[in-house]
């Protein structure tokens, strides 16, 4: 059994709905907030720890207009556990907001789907609209790591970890990733980009994105491998997540919560 976290590090709170949704958008133009967030599991019985993701560094922050709270190396403390120290991390997909922290994690392996690399190299990158989200400082770091022999790549769908299954769903980014985890309360699926907001998990879709059918077929599949309940999807950018969970421990509301022990 895994229990698992959200860690927030960063947010936008001037972001609009034209930022997330596409149009017709019915509720017009009005303020929709965005968190920053990476996660984490944490298994029961051993004690063994996955990390979800790297963040970006603080540095990039003011060009996109976010507010920089922590470090997600400095969240992920806040629950008792060392980046420096973390020897699994699962790069869900490789923009910037997801794939910029990975220097935190010096001893890590990094998790990550042939067609997500193939993507971030190859002749899609060539397309101004389609490298917008990615950082060539990124990638290229995780070439390097392929060298050093710390990139595991998966095919599909994989379970390196009994119990915590990755699965690819595609849509967003080629090779995006959500995970599922077997958890105390039942299934908990990580959405990440796959489904950025609970709204869209109800039909709004995100506007970036290279699949749009494999993007609407995801939403459905995490949904199916969380029981049927969308209640045990965890978007991978909603403020509501930290409303709907409990903190993590005492003096962490708002910034780190329990995901295996919903409210």
């Amino acid at each position: 059994m895994w229990e698992a976290y959200a860690l927030a590090y960063a947010e936008n709170p001037g972001r609009r709905r034209r930022n997330h949704f596409l149009p017709p958008d019915d509720l017009h133009d009005s303020p929709h907030p965005i968190t920053y967030y990476v996660w984490a599991a944490r298994e029961t019985a051993t004690g063994e720890v996955v990390v979800f993701d790297t963040g970006f560094p603080q540095r990039r922050a003011p060009r996109h207009g976010h507010l920089y709270h922590r470090t997600p190396a400095e969240a992920l403390a806040l629950i008792g556990i060392d980046a420096r120290t973390v020897t699994d991390v699962v790069l869900t997909h490789l923009h910037y907001d997801h794939a910029g922290g990975h220097d935190a994690f010096p001893k890590a392996r990094f998790h990550l789907q042939d067609t997500e690399m193939a993507y971030a190299t190859g002749r899609c990158m060539c397309h101004p609209h389609l490298r917008r989200p990615f950082m060539a400082e990124d990638v290229a770091a995780l070439v390097h790591r392929v060298f050093e022999g710390r990139v595991v790549f998966h095919d599909g769908d994989a379970e390196p970890w009994p119990g915590l299954r990755l699965l690819r769903i595609g849509g967003h980014s080629a090779g995006l990733m959500a995970a599922r985890l077997e958890t105390r309360s039942g299934p908990l699926v990580l959405a990440s980009d796959a489904a950025h907001f609970d709204e869209t998990l109800a039909g709004n879709p995100f506007p970036i994105v290279l699949d749009m059918r494999a993007m609407l077929e995801g939403h459905r599949r995490l949904v199916a491998e969380a029981g049927g309940d969308a209640l045990r999807v965890v978007p991978g950018h909603d403020p509501a997540v930290l409303a709907r969970f409990p903190p993590a421990a005492p003096g962490l509301k708002g910034i780190a919560v329990r995901l295996d022990h919903p409210r």
